[in-house]
């Protein structure tokens, strides 16, 4: 079975598998392996979300969860089906309002399959679609070909999200493997100034996307999406 070409297949447009040995056992369920999903956020929605969301952000940011959760479901059954144990990593199964923050983030699991790395603004960038993806990840005891790890930012000099975020949340500091967010991002900051930004356009979701609109590699993907239009 070419697992990926599965996913892809579901409707996923980014593919990861990691390796999670590294990991506390707790916190992977002593699962070894990752599968990292992503959705790409729609590139015209992306353009208007300058000044912060709004609610064509909010129904797009909607869909995607839910579509990224039905693509988990549907791999950890098939893996199952195979005879392996898998657990889907679903919106409703990683939340953790308090500490915001998860034991194991669906952004770990795509550093270490290679999918990208984590920018100022502590969100995933990739090289293909910038920071305007989702994410899913499915946890399995299933072998596959994996990823090369990826360990630190290629965001370089670039402070461009940094001067964007009005919560003052990004403190423009470049992360590396085993940094606490702490370090380099105040979520509670960010939580703050999009709760503000949410409410103003009557949007139930803790939402912004000023720092995704920014990401040069999102203004890549947006460039490159527009070309493909004409």
């Amino acid at each position: 079975m070419n697992l990926e070409k599965y996913i892809l297949e579901l409707g996923a447009d980014k593919v990861g598998f990691a390796d999670l040995s590294e990991i506390p056992l707790e916190k992977r369920h002593h699962l070894n392996y990752g599968i990292s999903i992503a959705k790409a956020i729609n590139p015209e929605i992306v353009v208007n979300i300058a000044e912060g969301p709004n609610q064509k952000y909010y129904k797009e940011y909607q869909r995607l969860n839910a579509k990224l959760d039905q693509i988990a479901l549907q791999v950890a059954k098939e893996i199952r089906a195979l005879g392996y144990e898998a657990i889907a990593k679903t919106t409703t199964t990683v939340a953790s309002s308090e500490s915001l923050q998860t034991d194991l983030p669906h952004k770990t699991v795509a550093t270490r399959a290679g999918m990208g790395w984590i920018g100022k603004c502590a969100l995933l960038i990739t090289e293909d679609y910038g920071s305007a993806v989702r994410l899913t990840s499915v946890l399995t005891n299933l072998e596959f070909p994996l990823g090369t790890p990826i360990n630190e930012s290629k965001c370089g000099n670039c402070t461009l999200c940094t001067d964007v975020c009005e919560g003052k949340a990004v403190k423009g500091i470049n992360w590396h493997l085993g940094m606490a967010r702490a370090s380099f991002y105040d979520a509670s900051a960010c939580r703050k100034e999009a709760r503000k930004k949410s409410d103003l356009e009557n949007i139930e979701s803790t939402i912004c996307g000023q720092c995704i609109n920014i990401c040069p590699y999102t203004r890549r993907y947006i460039k490159t999406s527009q070309e493909k239009a004409l």
